[in-house]
């Protein structure tokens, strides 16, 4: 009995699929692993079925006769149905029927499209659409990898693609998954080499000469080696390379990508080891499970000898409160010369404070790690030695400050209040006798959105810290609130990926945890003393760095970044607080002041909050928003991963050498090639110049290819004028001449001279 062919059996082989679907599927993993949405890899293992999905189409539409377009509209058809599907599994895991699993991923992409848009929040608790636009990525990618292989018999495209997706993955991951780049490079090196024998085959089969089947065998063996001798190398030069030979590569490139980030940083998913560009804050923060930034110095602060007070750093104010970010209402951006107080009337932006109760600061900062382009001090800043522009929101209440940016130092002069028992300085019986009634701009900017942010647990730790509170004052269930959470209940954490905290707010995961890092301490507080009436705002910035023995110099590192909030009091303006854990918080303790009528006391009392305490070496990670600092770690395994690259480069350059022109070769083919190329780099045939004129100037600027030009010409001649059918050792000749051309016409790019002399 005859076996059967199966009919859509690849004429490359069934060894060539399988090595596109490992390329596929490796790429799948490799971004699953980086657990992209939420820091969990469970809701990216669909990613594996959606490579395989692609992959499919592309390989069958070339093989049923579908053209490129055909393939990829019945591709795009097929996704549309299957991933949704997927991604709705998600939420899903026990199963759903086929509608409610389309009603969950249709609901959550709509609704993350009204949370970033409509509504305008700083993020979105959705999070099923970014399993979605993934798990389309790997979709689209598979199946033009597949197509390219199949259909275009390109194989070099399927590498390039899958390649640049690969590499992207991890270029923004910390802990690279190393491995799959190695299979990567293994199952496209054998890709390449099994297409080169391919073509070699068919070309040995049409000219009927030896046995095709004995190219295959040498060509296998001598590429298995080489391919094991490349991976080898490059493993033995990871493991033994100590130098970072591309370590300031990025140096000075991140700046520009600063405001880029800050820019989209809310429409991209939270989790994940990511590794980011830089040091950023802006208008809008995301609250995230996990922080990592660089130790390295972000700024140098020069500071007055006699200025003994330790300064929270703040560069960005929030007065919207999301239930997963943060972010700065409808801006008024005022211009501001060099040197020039930022406002006529200075209380219009320190609220309605008496200038005369606080004191001026003067400084320089210096950035180094961070050259963002929003200026860093102390309270509100009055003047700066350079051109500003100031972001007010409301009335005029201070938002953001800005500069140019870069590493140019600038000078700033800051208004701070001073703490004291005194008539008029910062202390807890002072504010204890404020007034309630708070202007009306205030109370709109700063105590709405509470309630969206809160649930069951939430509310009980609000009603627990109005018990500690010792009155109903704002600053004793401001106090109560920073004691309560600097209470042994509650753990600093820097990783918090492993909380379900998926269809929670950032106040309820926290209140229900009892885990986090300071955005869910300053998120929490801020939003209790909210929804009991009490205006506050959340702060970004940095933490007190460290000073020379001389007191001028303060360095602060990367991961000094901090966030805290500010209370509103009349008359006094805005007060910080910092209700992170006490191994992070430097802010001390207000003094108690001279004794005073408090408001109504409370049946029970408490000591008052513990004063804050610095243990060195234990920094927060980082604020929401934030893009963390990159960590420059050993570059070792990098180094050895360009290697490879560089083995697969010469590879793809030296087959693609080869290989030349694909199909049978025409007169009319190559001449077109030739002037096409030639066309590119500024050196197309004139109105009235022949064939054998063109290829004569040509000749003159590259003359070692002097005779495959002229078999060019003379066969476009023969063909189109004199009706000559070419020999076949014509056609070899001459595809072997446009192959050559293919690679020597690209010097054309280098000769700019001869261009002009041509014009």
């Amino acid at each position: 009995m005859t076996s059967r062919k199966i009919p859509l059996a690849p004429a490359e082989g069934w060894i060539t699929f399988a090595l596109v679907l490992v390329m596929c599927v490796v790429v799948a993993l490799a971004i699953d692993d980086s657990r992209w949405v939420l820091g969990r890899s469970e809701y990216l293992d669909l990613l594996v079925y959606a490579a395989v999905g692609g992959a499919l189409v592309g390989f069958i539409g070339p093989k049923v006769g579908w053209g490129r377009w055909l393939t990829y509209l019945i591709g795009v058809v097929f996704a549309a149905l299957i991933v949704p599907i997927l991604t709705g599994l998600v939420l899903h895991p026990e199963g759903a029927s086929i509608h409610d699993l389309y009603v969950a991923t249709a609901d959550s992409v709509v609704q993350a499209w009204f949370d970033l848009t409509v509504r305008n929040l700083a993020a979105t608790q959705q999070y099923l659409h970014f399993v979605y636009a993934f798990a389309l990525l790997v979709w689209a990618t598979s199946m033009f990898a597949s197509y390219a292989v199949f259909g275009h018999h390109r194989p070099l495209n399927a590498v390039i693609v899958l390649g640049v997706v690969l590499l992207g993955n991890m270029a923004l991951t910390i802990d690279p998954p190393l491995p799959y780049l190695i299979v990567f490079s293994i199952a496209s090196l054998f890709l390449l080499i099994r297409a080169h024998v391919f073509d070699e085959q068919s070309e040995w089969m049409r000219r009927r000469i030896g046995d095709p089947a004995s190219i295959s065998s040498v060509y296998l063996r001598g590429g298995t080696m080489f391919i094991v001798v490349a991976v080898l190398a490059s493993g033995v030069l990871t493991q033994t390379a100590a130098s970072a030979p591309l370590a300031g590569a990025w140096d000075g490139v991140e700046d520009g990508l600063l405001s880029v980030s800050r820019s989209f940083s809310r429409f991209l998913p939270t989790g994940g080891s990511s590794r980011p560009v830089g040091l950023s804050f802006g208008s809008n923060a995301q609250v995230g499970q996990q922080w990592n930034t660089d130790p390295g110095l972000a700024l140098t602060i020069t500071r007055n000898p006699a200025d003994k007070a330790v300064h929270y750093w703040r560069a960005v104010t929030y007065d919207k409160i999301d239930p997963k970010g943060w972010g700065v209402s409808t801006t008024t951006t005022t211009e501001q010369p060099a040197n020039v107080s930022i406002a006529n009337d200075l209380s219009d932006l320190t609220d309605g404070v008496d200038p005369s109760s606080r004191h001026t600061v003067q400084f320089t900062v210096t950035p180094s790690g961070f050259r963002d382009s929003i200026i860093i001090s102390p309270e509100t800043p009055v003047t700066v030695d350079q051109r500003t522009k100031l972001q007010t929101i409301g009335s005029g209440r201070f938002a953001i400050f800005e500069r140019e940016g870069g590493s140019e130092s600038y000078t700033v002069s800051a208004q701070v209040p001073v703490p004291g028992n005194d008539a008029g300085q910062l202390n807890d019986s002072a504010l204890r006798q404020t007034s309630t009634k708070y202007p009306d701009d205030i109370k709109a900017l700063y105590l709405a959105d509470a309630r969206a942010s809160m649930g069951p647990e939430s509310l009980k730790l609000e009603q627990k810290i109005l018990a500690l509170a010792e009155s109903d004052a704002p600053i004793d269930i401001a106090n109560a609130a920073v004691k309560e959470l600097h209470s042994s209940d509650f753990h600093y954490a820097v990783d918090v990926r492993d909380l379900k905290c998926e269809s929670l707010s950032t106040v309820e995961c926290f209140a229900t945890y009892k885990k986090g890092f300071c955005q869910y301490y300053a998120a929490t507080m801020a939003v209790i003393l909210r929804d009991v009436g009490i205006p506050t705002r959340i702060a970004q910035g940095f933490l007190p760095g460290t000073k020379d023995s001389s007191g001028v110099t303060e360095r602060i590192q990367n991961n000094n970044a901090h966030a805290w909030v500010e209370v509103y009091f009349t008359d006094y303006g805005w007060v910080p607080f910092d209700p992170t854990s006490p191994s992070v918080s430097q802010l001390a303790a207000l003094p108690s002041g001279p004794p005073a009528a408090s408001a109504k006391p409370r049946a029970s009392s408490s000591a008052g909050p513990a004063a804050s305490r610095f243990i060195p070496g234990e920094r927060d990670p980082g604020p929401a928003g934030a893009v963390p600092g990159t960590v420059r770690a050993n570059l070792g395994p990098l180094v050895g991963v360009g290697f490879l690259l560089l083995i697969v480069v010469a590879v793809v350059a030296f087959l693609a050498w080869r290989r030349g022109p694909r199909g049978p070769t025409s007169a009319d083919g190559a001449y077109g090639t030739v002037t096409r190329i030639a066309s590119r780099f500024g050196f197309a045939p004139r109105p009235a110049e022949t064939v054998y004129e063109y290829a004569m100037s040509l000749g003159q600027i590259l003359p070692d290819v002097r005779p495959e030009l002229q078999t060019v010409a003379t066969a476009k001649v023969e063909t189109t004028y004199a009706r000559h059918l070419m020999s076949d050792e014509g056609l070899a000749n001459l595809k072997a001449a446009q192959r050559r051309l293919r690679v020597s016409l690209l010097r054309l790019a280098f000769r700019r001279k001869e261009r002009r002399h041509r014009r």
